[in-house]
């Protein structure tokens, strides 16, 4: 039920409509370029921020039963500054960043428990079927709402609303509330086993803290397989979330309509619902590894195609594509990870991971956002047209996308070299 929840906010506000009215709305009159690095760079700086306190957020809770009580935080100040986008007037772009980087913060540390609590309730045995099942109704949930969020856009006037700009804003609201509502049954009815460390208090609760990221990091030194695991996935997670960030900008950049973005986005969520479900079972009957090397594959003709797609069908296509594997790639890593890693030290070592996934979201807006303006700046003459300039920008945005590519490819090639087996001895030992 908590996928079900926060997914409003990786759905409506993430990939759809911040992307679409940060263009269009917030950085009204810059360039195409100018709007996708300013993007970029307030993605990058969410992923920089998440990253720093991960580890540390993970450790101080494992030692001391305290993982939902962060949960919760994390999840309402993410409703909070969800709800504050409603009052962002147009042309302020800065402070749309601050409260869209604050509503990421919330988001991605409230899953950081979220993803630790995950090994208390499913064995080694069902532990992909539930994680793709989390993944799956983040889907259907998310979908959902984001379906009612377009229709708000799309026909204003019968929700009482005056124009499609004013919906957009009381969308922000309605997944704030959906997200905030929805969190309750989590509250209510997630279990969380004690651990025998009693919790310090105050300052010392943060210094230890500190102190057992340190000692963890100097562990997943000498896990091999675990720091090789986590390296892979640093690489190719990076591209996962660059994708679900920066797609709806990349095709605004080439010149297609936000409405046809938005239809595409509801195909990715109602096909994401099923072959999240689909990927789940099948990691009961195969390798998680072979499965995420095929939604790898896909995800690099998938980034290709997008490089020179030039139709909105083709743009349709590629969501269908992508819904085929995206909730599998994320749940079968997260499971996969948890057989990795000692079962005692679930919040302190999933630190880790989330933190290697929001420093890869450093890595890809911002290797987008400098390549398209390194693109731009080459091509670019000294007195261009109108017409030269919007071809230059398009060419630039094509340019930036496919550089995307280089971070699947690194992450498959390490994978190749993580040795569950080893990886479970590794753990075993560490445990003890």
């Amino acid at each position: 039920m908590y996928d079900w929840a926060n997914s409003a906010f990786a759905t409506t506000v993430m990939a759809g409509f911040f992307p679409v009215f940060f263009k269009e709305y917030w950085s009204y009159g810059v360039n195409v370029n100018m709007s996708t690095a300013r993007l970029g760079f307030g993605n990058a700086a969410a992923g920089l921020l998440i990253a720093v306190m991960a580890p540390v957020l993970g450790a101080v809770a494992d030692s001391g039963s305290v993982r939902k009580k962060f949960l919760i935080f994390f999840a309402y100040l993410g409703v909070l500054m969800t709800a504050a986008l409603f009052l962002i007037q147009k042309g302020n772009w800065g402070w749309a960043i601050f409260f869209y980087v604050m509503g990421v913060i919330g988001f991605s540390g409230a899953n950081i428990f979220y993803d630790s609590l995950l090994p208390s309730v499913a064995d080694d045995n069902e532990i992909d079927y539930v994680s793709g099942l989390g993944y799956s109704m983040g889907y259907l949930g998310g979908g959902l709402l984001f379906l009612t969020n377009v229709l708000m856009t799309l026909v204003p006037e019968k929700f009482g609303l005056p124009d499609a700009g004013t919906a957009v804003r009381y969308a922000f609201v309605t997944v704030a509330l959906w997200w905030g509502l929805f969190t309750i049954f989590t509250m209510v009815w997630m279990p969380e086993a004690q651990t025998e460390a009693a919790p310090a208090n105050g300052v010392g609760f943060i210094i230890n803290g500190f102190r057992q990221y340190i000692g963890t990091f100097k562990k997943i030194r000498g896990l091999k397989t675990v720091f090789l695991f986590l390296i892979a996935y640093w690489f190719y997670i990076d591209g996962v979330d660059t994708i679900i960030r920066m797609a709806v900008d990349y095709g605004m950049s080439i010149g297609f309509d936000s409405n046809d973005l938005i239809i595409a986005l509801l195909i990715t969520q109602f096909v994401g619902f099923p072959f999240a479900l689909l990927f789940g079972k099948l990691g009961q009957i195969w390798h998680p590894r072979k499965l995420i090397y095929i939604a790898i594959g896909i995800y690099m003709c998938v980034t290709l195609l997008g490089t020179i797609m030039t139709h909105p069908h083709e743009f349709y296509i590629l969501a269908v594509l992508i819904g085929m594997v995206q909730g599998g790639i994320q749940a079968l890593s997260r499971s996969f990870y948890s057989r990795l890693i000692p079962k005692n030290r679930t919040a302190e070592f999933y630190g880790f991971y989330n933190m290697l996934g929001k420093f890869a979201t450093i890595l890809g807006p911002v290797l987008i956002g400098f390549t398209g303006l390194a693109v731009r700046r080459m091509l670019m003459p000294s007195s261009p047209t109108p017409d030269q300039m919007l071809h230059i920008s398009r060419v630039a945005s094509r340019w930036g996308i496919a550089s995307i590519i280089l971070l699947f490819a690194v992450g498959a090639v390490l994978l190749f070299f993580v040795d569950e087996e080893k990886g479970k001895r590794e753990a075993t030992l560490l445990g003890k």
